[in-house]
């Protein structure tokens, strides 16, 4: 357990900076939609492999796929999470999904900031 949070850790940080660097190479905010997409790209192939294969899950999956891939972007987690609904057949479900991520998310994050400006005025 504590060996796997360790990987994990490792593969977050080498996922975060390259998400660093694409983003200082690329420019905002088209570094965040290259990491996004190439990061989900990443994880239908190796999901496809290291999850959903003839042997089962691979011991490395939590490293590359949440170390790295969470590090590099967690747009590819929130991809997966919509393909295994659609895969299942559960389309309502995946739609509704998505609706609450987009929105919820961006409205928590504009709560954020409005709450933080409203403090330090």
């Amino acid at each position: 357990m504590i060996s796997t949070v360790l990987f994990v850790a490792l593969g977050g940080a080498i996922g975060a900076s390259m998400r660093h660097l694409v983003g200082l190479w690329v420019g905002f905010p088209w570094g965040t939609l290259t990491v996004n997409v190439i990061g989900s790209l990443i994880m239908g192939l190796l999901a496809a492999v290291l999850l959903f294969g003839a042997k089962g899950p691979s011991p490395v999956a939590p490293f590359l796929l949440v170390g790295v891939l969470g590090g590099f972007t967690t747009f590819s987690a929130f991809s997966l999470d919509v393909m295994r609904l659609v895969e299942t057949g559960r389309l309502g479900s995946a739609a509704l999904y998505v609706a609450l991520s987009v929105v919820l998310s961006i409205g928590a994050c504009a709560l954020g900031l409005w709450i933080t400006r409203a403090v330090a005025a």
